[in-house]
Formats: structure tokens, C-alpha cells, sequence
């Protein structure tokens, strides 16, 4: 049985994502495939075995800066670079996108503090992106940064993951194995009860046509 959706696990550190993010809600209308969105705390992953990627490999940041800029030329998506890396405080930024999830409006924090990030150049998790991005959307800073930092938002990052197909947003993540080499989202598309998993755009919008029956383009990954 074909998939309800597709899950799109993603980090608020992470570069790439930022296409992925500024590009799926079109994806979504154009497509008429529901996307799950699923921040989970990478950082904690990468603290773990003492790795960053790109920070201090200039050749490889140069490389990712241009891709980046190149491919949002091509969509259409502004983006000045190189932005602010490391995002130090991306966790708190997870924090909040989990808030937001539950509560609705988290599609619209993540987009928002994306833009404060690549477009004004303020990094992700920290000042004055959290209060800014927050504000543009309707929210109040101090209740929603209140709620992050609570049990009940940080508890589920200690925990293991919800079953496949529950609807609760996890900050925990997919496996390691299911991650590109620069962490930026999973590249797995694991399917269970109704459950697909999007590794980035290029991937999604392939997923997309299987899920309606349509030939893949040539350059869909395998």
C-alpha cells in the first residue's frame, strides 16, 4: 500500500536543509503528498564522535558554500553565503521547531529562522534569530522559548522513538545509517505503515512521482 506521506527528518544546523525547507511546501501543492516534518537534535550525534562537518575542512565549506549558492540560484531561493557555521545553539532551535510541531506553526518557525540564517546572516538557535524569527510568525518569544526548554519538550530527546507511523515528532533521529556524509538529513526512505522517509528535495520530488504512479526522471537517486 502506497504511503499518506513522506517523513522529512531534518536539523536546524544543517545547510542543505535549508533548500530542502524553502522548497517542500511547493512540492507539497504541486504533488498533492503530505510531508511529515521531523527535527531531531544531529548535533548531539556529532558532539558524540567528535565531528563536524565542514568546519574545519575549508576546501570541502568552500565547495558546500558554492553548491549551495549555485543550486538555490536554480530554484529561485535566495541565499547569501557563506552564512554563520557552525550553528552552535542549533539545539535550541530543534527545541522550539518541536513546539512548534506540536502546536502548528512549526513549519512556518522553521522556514522563518532558515531565512534569518541564510538571508541576514543571524545564526540559527541563537539571537536575535529565535526572537525575531518567532515574532514574524505570530509567536511570543519568552512563552515559546519557555515551552522548549521544558520537560515535556526535552524529555522526548532522552527517550527512544515513537513507533513507526505514530504522528509525534521526535528530536531523537533515524539511524546513523540512514544519514549523507554531511548530516544534513536522512537517506533512507524507509516505508512502514504509511511511512516514507525524504533524504532531501531532489529526493522528495522523486518519491513524489512514485507515490502518483509517474516515471522517475534519469538523476532520481537510487
Amino acid at each position: 500500500m502506497a504511503p499518506d506521506h513522506i517523513d522529512f527528518w531534518f536539523t536546524m544546523g544543517s545547510t542543505y536543509s535549508y533548500l530542502s525547507a524553502m522548497r517542500l511546501p511547493e512540492v507539497e501543492r504541486a504533488s498533492g503528498i503530505r510531508f511529515r516534518w521531523r527535527p531531531f537534535h544531529l548535533l548531539v550525534i556529532l558532539q558524540e564522535i567528535k565531528h563536524v562537518p565542514f568546519a574545519d575542512k575549508p576546501t570541502k565549506s568552500a565547495y558546500m558554500w558554492r553548491d549551495i549558492e549555485r543550486r538555490a540560484a536554480m530554484y529561485g531561493i535566495p541565499a547569501k553565503v557563506p552564512a554563520p557555521y557552525p550553528a552552535k545553539a542549533s539545539i535550541t532551535a530543534n527545541l522550539v521547531a518541536l513546539v512548534g510541531m506540536r502546536e502548528g506553526w512549526g513549519v512556518d518557525f522553521v522556514r522563518a529562522a532558515y531565512r534569518h540564517w541564510f538571508v541576514l546572516g543571524q545564526e540559527t538557535g541563537s539571537e536575535p534569530n529565535l526572537s525575531e524569527s518567532l515574532r514574524e510568525i505570530g509567536r511570543d518569544p519568552a512563552k515559546v522559548l519557555a515551552a522548549a526548554d521544558s520537560a515535556e519538550t526535552r524529555e522526548p530527546s532522552r527517550r527512544k522513538p515513537p513507533p513507526r507511523g505514530s504522528w509525534e515528532s521526535s528530536a531523537r533521529p533515524p539511524s546513523r545509517s540512514g544519514m549523507n556524509s554531511s548530516g544534513a538529513t536522512t537517506a533512507s526512505r524507509t516505508r512502514s505503515a504509511g511511512t516514507a522517509t525524504a533524504a532531501c528535495s531532489r529526493r522528495a520530488d522523486c518519491e513524489a512521482r512514485d507515490l502518483r504512479g509517474s516515471a522517475r526522471p534519469w538523476n532520481c537517486p537510487t
